[in-house]
C-alpha cells in the first residue's frame, strides 16, 4: 500500500518544518522502477557507447537508429497517455530513465528533447484528431520531435518572437513566416512544435511536419559541445500548415511554452545528475590509474578532498531531483483523471512547483559544471586532450547553464514565483518574516542535543530559512512592487532559496536512511550530511551578506548582518574525517557510493 505523503505547496519548503517521512528518496525506488533504470542502462551500454565517436562526428544514423530502440524499448512513452499506448508513469521513473540516458553524451540531449519538449505540448494541448494522428509515430521512435521557440532576436523573451502565422484566403491554411534558432533534433525531426503570431499578434503554436511545403531546415551549427546532437535553424517561407494543425488555443501560445518549461527544468536536473555521475566515476578510475613520485594519485589528499566534494554535492543534487520528482507525482495523484480538464488541472500540478523546478535546473546544472572541471583538473594536461573523455565532458557541459532558460533568468524567477505565491496569500511569508525579525533581537539558549543524528544539520536548515525570511521581508518592504525591477537583490535572494532547498533534500534523505542503513553506511550519510551542511552554509553566508548590503545601511545592516553571522554558523568538527571517509569509500569501489 502507497504512502501518502504530506503534500506541500510549491515554495512552502521555506516556512515549513519538513517531516523526513514526507520526501521522496532514491532509495524509495520501486522494483518497476529499478528494473526500468536497469534497461535503460543497459541500452546505452550496447547501442550507445559504442558508437559515441560516430556520433560526436554528427553520423546521425546512430541517433535516429538508437532512438528507434528506445522506441521498441518503451522508453519514449513513459509520459504518453495509456489510451494512445503510452505507459503513463510517474515523474520519479520518467527522471530515472532520464538520469541514465545521460550516460549517452550528445544522444540524451536527442532523447531528452524528443520526449519533453517535442512530446509534451501534444500530450497535454493536442487534440483527440492531433493525438491519433502524430502520437503513435512519436513514442514508437518512428518519427522524431523537435520544438521551435527561439528565434535569432527572441531567446529568454520568448514572447518577442517574430514568427508569424496568417490565414489563407480559402480558410484552410496558416502561412507561417520566420526563422527559429537552436533547434535540437531539426536535422532529423519529423514533427515541430512551431511557435509564430497570427496577424503578427496572437502568440500560439502549430504542428509542423517536415514535409509541408515552406519548412526549410538549416545547416547544423558548428558548436563548442554536445557535437553529436542536431541543432539547426528551422526557416518557414510562407509554410503551409492546415488549420488543424493549430495546437491548443489561439493567443494562448505562451501556456504551452511556459508550462512545458517547468517539466524541462526539473527532467534537466536529473539528465546532469546523471552526466555528473559518469564523469565523476571517469575521474576516479583515472586517479587510480595514474601514478606520479611512485604511487597513485588517488592516495593524495588534494584529489581525496576533491572526490569528496563531487560525491557530497552529487548526493544533494540526486536528493533534490528526486524529492521534487515524489512531490510532483504527489500532486498529480490528487487529480482524477476522468475529469474532462484532466491535462488543465495537470499542468496547475506541475505549474505549482514552478519554483522548486527552476532550484533543480540552476542547482544541479552547476553541480554538475563543478564535476566535469575538477575531473578535468585530475587529468592534468590529459583532460584537455580529447582522446580522454573528460574533454568532452568538459565541452558538453556548458549548454545546461542555457537550456531551458539560462540560470540568471530561472534565478531571477524564483525569488519572483514565491513572492507571488506570499501576496496571493498561498505562502504566509510575511508573518513567518515578522517572527523572523523577532528571533534577531532574541537570543537563543537552546543546545543541540548530539545524540539525535543530524540535529545540527536540521537546526541548521531552520536557521537559514530565517535569514532568507529576514532577508526578502527586509527586501519586500523596502522595494515594495519595484523589487522585481532589482535583479542583483533577486539573485541573492534565489541563491538563498536554492541552498536551502538543496541542502535540506540531502539532510532529510540522511535522516529517512539513517536507522535502516548498515554501520558503514550510516558512517558515509554522517560524512555526506556534514560536508554538504559545511558547504551550503559558507555559500550562503556569502550570498546572505550581498543581499543584506544590497538592501539595508546603518544600524539595521548591522543588525542583519550580526544575524547572518549567528544563523549560518555550523560547527563542522570532524569535516576532514568526514572528506576523507567519503573519499575513501567513492575511491575503493569506483563509483558514485550512494
Amino acid at each position: 500500500m502507497k504512502m501518502t505523503r504530506k503534500i506541500l505547496k510549491g515554495g512552502e519548503y521555506l516556512v515549513a518544518n519538513v517531516d523526513c517521512a514526507e520526501v521522496f528518496t532514491p532509495e524509495d525506488f520501486s522494483d518497476e522502477q529499478r528494473a526500468i533504470s536497469e534497461t535503460t542502462e543497459q541500452f546505452v551500454q550496447n547501442d550507445i557507447l559504442p558508437h559515441i565517436e560516430e556520433i560526436e562526428q554528427q553520423q546521425f544514423q546512430y541517433v535516429v537508429e538508437g532512438m528507434r530502440k528506445c522506441g521498441e524499448l518503451g522508453l519514449l512513452m513513459i509520459d504518453a497517455p495509456e489510451e494512445y499506448g503510452g505507459l503513463e508513469l510517474d515523474k520519479v521513473t520518467s527522471s530515472l530513465v532520464v538520469e541514465k540516458i545521460a550516460a549517452s553524451g550528445a544522444f540524451s540531449v536527442a532523447y531528452s528533447a524528443h520526449t519533453g519538449i517535442g512530446t509534451l505540448p501534444l500530450v497535454y494541448y493536442g487534440t483527440e484528431a492531433q493525438k491519433e494522428k502524430y502520437l503513435g509515430k512519436i513514442i514508437s521512435g518512428e518519427w522524431i520531435a523537435a520544438y521551435c521557440l527561439t528565434e535569432p532576436e527572441s531567446g529568454s523573451d520568448a514572447l518577442g518572437a517574430r514568427a508569424t502565422a496568417t490565414l489563407s484566403e480559402d480558410g484552410k491554411h496558416y502561412l507561417l513566416n520566420g526563422t527559429k534558432q537552436f533547434i535540437t533534433n531539426g536535422g532529423f525531426a519529423q514533427l515541430f512544435t512551431v511557435f509564430a503570431k497570427i496577424d503578427k499578434e496572437h502568440f500560439t503554436a502549430f504542428l509542423v511536419e517536415k514535409d509541408f511545403e515552406g519548412l526549410i531546415v538549416g545547416p547544423e551549427e558548428k558548436k563548442l559541445g554536445i557535437k553529436g546532437s542536431s541543432t539547426t535553424q528551422i526557416i518557414l517561407d510562407n509554410c503551409k500548415v492546415p488549420v488543424e494543425n493549430l495546437l491548443g488555443e489561439i493567443g494562448k501560445g505562451h501556456k504551452i511554452a511556459f508550462n512545458v518549461l517547468n517539466v524541462g527544468r526539473f527532467k534537466l536536473g536529473a539528465a546532469v545528475t546523471g552526466a555528473a555521475k559518469m564523469a565523476m566515476i571517469e575521474g576516479i578510475k583515472y586517479a587510480n590509474m595514474r601514478k606520479q613520485f611512485g604511487k597513485p594519485i588517488s592516495s593524495f589528499g588534494a584529489m581525496q578532498e576533491k572526490i569528496a566534494d563531487m560525491t557530497a554535492e552529487i548526493f544533494a543534487s540526486e536528493s533534490l531531483v528526486y524529492r521534487l520528482s515524489g512531490a510532483i507525482d504527489d500532486k498529480l495523484a490528487t487529480i482524477d483523471k476522468g475529469i474532462d480538464n484532466y491535462y488543465d488541472e495537470y499542468q496547475k500540478g506541475i505549474e505549482e512547483y514552478a519554483p522548486e523546478c527552476a532550484i533543480s535546473k540552476v542547482y544541479c546544472s552547476d553541480v554538475l559544471a563543478m564535476v566535469v572541471d575538477e575531473v578535468v583538473q585530475i587529468h592534468g594536461g590529459y583532460g584537455f586532450v580529447s582522446e580522454y573523455p573528460a574533454e568532452r565532458y568538459y565541452r558538453d557541459e556548458r549548454i545546461n547553464r542555457i537550456f531551458e532558460g539560462t540560470n540568471e533568468i530561472n534565478r531571477l524567477l524564483i525569488p519572483g514565483m514565491i513572492l507571488r505565491k506570499s501576496m496571493k496569500g498561498e505562502l504566509p511569508l510575511q508573518r513567518e518574516a515578522m517572527k523572523a525579525f523577532e528571533s534577531l533581537m532574541t537570543p537563543s539558549f537552546e543546545e543541540i542535543d548530539d545524540s539525535i543524528p543530524f540535529a545540527r544539520e536540521k537546526a541548521l536548515v531552520q536557521n537559514l530559512k530565517t535569514v532568507f525570511l529576514i532577508l526578502s521581508g527586509t527586501a519586500v518592504q523596502k522595494y515594495m512592487t519595484q523589487l522585481q525591477d532589482e535583479q542583483e537583490i533577486l539573485l541573492a535572494a534565489a541563491d538563498l532559496a536554492i541552498h536551502i532547498y538543496a541542502l535540506e533534500s540531502a539532510v532529510l534523505r540522511c535522516e529517512k536512511t539513517f536507522a535502516n542503513s548498515s554501520d558503514s553506511k550510516k558512517v558515509l550519510l554522517q560524512a555526506v550530511a556534514k560536508v554538504c551542511a559545511f558547504e551550503s552554509s559558507e555559500k550562503f553566508a556569502v550570498a546572505a551578506r550581498r543581499g543584506a548590503f544590497y538592501v539595508e545601511e546603518g544600524d539595521t545592516l548591522l543588525m542583519i548582518l550580526s544575524g547572518i553571522r549567528r544563523f549560518t554558523k555550523f560547527d563542522a568538527t570532524g569535516l576532514l574525517q568526514a572528506r576523507r571517509a567519503l573519499a575513501a569509500a567513492a575511491i575503493e569501489n569506483e563509483k558514485y557510493i550512494f
